[in-house]
């Protein structure tokens, strides 16, 4: 696998943990520095580990991921995203609103739902010749990078949508969760 086509496959990886990210950066609206910093060092962080983790486990959980993965994502994000609407209409409030996202808890959970694809991705890579080290460290900046772009997007321009952006975000999450589903059952891809 060349270079080049290890920074595809980490931009890939990284979109999930994007679309997340804006969806963090709207709940937790001006974020200031450190805060914008936490989420995408969770994302990066589980996404250089999983592959690395995958290309260990090798072809033991070739099976076990391919057909639970996607599951696994789902109800991981689906939690996350039925969290936030139930917020979002009110019930459930916490005294700083919704801000799911400054919980280690949520940040943890959101970090594996997005980061389930890279693991199936490592155990493809125990098939080929790769040096998984480069591999890991690049899908885990690149993801992190990503992700901060995302905070700060989200930041910008949640503001416009107040409120109605955590019903939406968490709308997002659930979505994501089901195009992942579609995408690893029914072979529906989207763009």
């Amino acid at each position: 696998m060349s270079l080049f086509e290890m920074i595809l496959t980490a931009v890939s990886l990284a979109m999930d943990a994007f679309a997340v990210a804006v969806v963090a950066g709207i709940a937790v609206q001006r974020p200031g520095f450190a805060k914008s910093l936490f989420p995408p060092l969770f994302f990066g962080a589980f996404q250089a580990v999983m592959p690395v983790l995958g290309w260990l486990a090798g072809g033991f959980f070739r099976l076990v991921v391919a057909a639970s993965a996607p599951w696994i994502a789902f109800a991981l994000l689906a939690l996350i995203g039925g969290k936030m609407i139930h917020e979002a209409c009110g019930k459930g409030k916490d005294e700083e609103g919704s801000h799911a996202f400054q919980s280690l808890r949520a940040l943890f959970i959101l970090a594996i739902a997005t980061s389930i694809d890279a693991f199936a991705v490592g155990v493809s890579f125990s098939m080929i010749d790769i040096r998984i080290s480069l591999a890991a460290l690049l899908i885990g900046t690149i993801t992190f990078f990503i992700s901060w772009a995302g905070i700060w997007i989200g930041s910008i321009f949640g503001h416009f949508f107040e409120k109605k952006f955590e019903f939406v975000g968490g709308f997002i999450l659930i979505m994501i969760g089901i195009k992942i589903v579609l995408e690893n059952f029914f072979g529906i891809h989207f763009i």
